[in-house]
């Protein structure tokens, strides 16, 4: 055996560790005290799932009144359905079901790149992908970002092959595959409409020069995934869930900049954003791409490159356009930041050798302080947030107060960890007074402090007696989850003071 395949093998061996690691500790805790500060691993892991978890939990997918995501983003609450029959209602069962994703991303990535260079430039891209600390932390949330990503790179693969397509019944047949996929990816997570201007590039270049034969494979695409969504909306949203479904993007929209000055500003930080993925390999890209211009514009000529950095911008866009800069979002803007970055050192190296050289060695310099902080993350787990989902489940179930039930913004997440039902105070198609007589709820647990209008609509029904407090997380204003307990107003009117020893905002 000589000396390039015992390389490949480490090399490949290397990346199986890396992602390994992923699996280990699947109930720790987003790292504490990291570079990334994202309000999902408070909430979105249980609202996300929470069709799968509630059918389990209470018998039934969907509880009128409150936060009914799968309405609107169906494919991942299913597949954790599917998963839950054998597993039961975890959280490790559903972390596990995101970092296998994660590990399938892995595989096309490599495709992608292999199918458009060596394989050594593969695999660097490949380890980018599976050494980030940044992923390695995103992609361990049972949040849609992983799925997403695994949608696009597919839909990139296929739609490579769909140009090309020897036959004309076989890149139809491509192209109703590829309408497929995309539908799945809407149905995942609407920002997959930034995303298809990189997939109809990856179709259209190989083609170029055939404008009728990729119009009519972007319109067999654009057909099936227009009929696949019209079907699922006229036949199970409208007829039933339509007002859950207006709901879901009511709450999603957010202020938005009213001058110019301020979109300007929106934007900037949108694209300064992407530093959260890594601020060396970022700015490294930027001068890559920066470069191509100049040095190595056969660059341009590779539809994966144009495609990654398509897919890029329309992330920036929806960011800034939605004005919520959330780390998390980064976690799709990173993956294609790393093909850029693999096939630039590849495409650098052959048009000026030097500076490739120079690209090769600063990228694996980068990938090794990223598996270091990997593997500091994996060796130091905690656990503060389950631990104080499982006290609050103890606490309720060891001092009944009438109905068995939580409300809390981060109800649905302690549902996954501990199985207590729940329904969330913030987030629901009916207001917080008609919940809280439609479902009578026990206890109400929240973040540090009350606020003043949550405690206005419990008022109307309920007086509070705080009971536990429970350390959690790292920020320094979600840290303390405080558990109260739900005592009925008299029937009388009589004026009730409430027990609370928590700061009121």
């Amino acid at each position: 055996m000589n000396f390039k395949k015992i390389l490949l093998y480490v090399w490949i061996a290397a990346i199986a560790m890396l992602a390994g690691m992923h699996f280990s500790n699947l109930r720790a805790d987003f790292p504490n005290y990291s570079r990334w500060m994202d309000y999902s691993k408070y909430t979105d892991e249980g609202w996300y799932g929470n069709a799968a978890i509630e059918y389990f939990v209470r018998g039934s997918w969907y509880v009128p009144g409150d936060f009914n995501c799968a309405v609107a983003l169906p494919v991942w609450p299913f597949l954790e359905w599917v998963l839950f029959h054998f597993t039961g209602v975890s959280v490790q069962a559903a972390r596990a079901l995101t970092v296998s994703v994660f590990v399938c991303n892995l595989m096309l990535a490599y495709a992608l790149l292999r199918a458009h260079e060596q394989r050594w430039v593969a695999l660097l891209g490949t380890s980018l992908i599976a050494a980030s600390s940044f992923l390695f932390c995103f992609s361990r949330l049972a949040i849609l970002e992983p799925l997403l990503i695994f949608l696009t790179l597919l839909s990139l693969l296929i739609a490579g092959h769909a140009a090309v397509a020897s036959t004309q019944s076989r890149r139809i047949l491509l192209a109703v595959l590829l309408g497929m996929i995309y539908c799945l990816m809407i149905l995942t997570k609407t920002t997959a409409l930034f995303l298809l201007p990189a997939i109809l590039y990856s179709l259209w270049y190989p083609q170029r020069k055939n404008i009728a034969g990729f119009l009519r494979t972007a319109a067999v695409m654009g057909a099936t995934a227009g009929l696949l969504f019209g079907a699922y909306f006229l036949l199970l949203v409208r007829p039933n869930y339509v007002k859950d479904y207006r709901y879901f993007f009511m709450v999603n929209v957010y202020t938005r900049p009213t001058t110019i000055a301020g979109w300007i500003a929106t934007y900037y930080y949108s694209i300064h954003g992407a530093l959260w993925v890594d601020r060396t390999l970022v700015m490294l890209a930027l001068v890559m791409v920066g470069a191509s211009l100049f040095v190595v514009r056969s660059l341009w000529r590779n539809p994966l490159f144009v495609s990654s950095l398509l897919a890029v911008a329309g992330y920036f866009f929806f960011v800034g356009y939605h004005n919520n800069m959330q780390p998390r979002y980064y976690a799709v803007v990173a993956v294609f930041v790393f093909l850029v970055v693999a096939l630039s050192a590849a495409a650098l190296l052959r048009g000026n050798r030097p500076m490739g050289i120079a690209s090769i060695a600063f990228i694996i310099v980068c990938i090794l302080m990223n598996a270091r902080e990997t593997l500091r993350f994996v060796r130091q787990p905690e656990f503060s947030f389950v631990n104080a989902a499982q006290n609050l489940t103890s606490y309720m179930d060891s001092h009944p107060n009438g109905n068995r039930l939580l409300m809390s913004i981060s109800g649905n997440d302690i549902t996954l960890i501990t199985g207590m039902p729940s329904i969330c105070d913030d987030f629901g198609t009916l207001d917080l007074p008609s919940r809280l007589r439609q479902y009578q709820p026990g206890y109400y647990a929240s973040w540090n402090v009350l606020d003043p209008g949550t405690l206005e609509d419990l008022h109307t029904q309920y007086w509070l007696e705080q009971v536990a407090t429970f350390a959690a997380f790292d920020d320094p204003d979600r840290n303390k989850l405080v558990l109260f307990k739900l005592h009925p107003l008299p029937a009388n009117g009589t004026n009730v003071t409430d027990q609370i020893h928590v700061e009121i905002e």
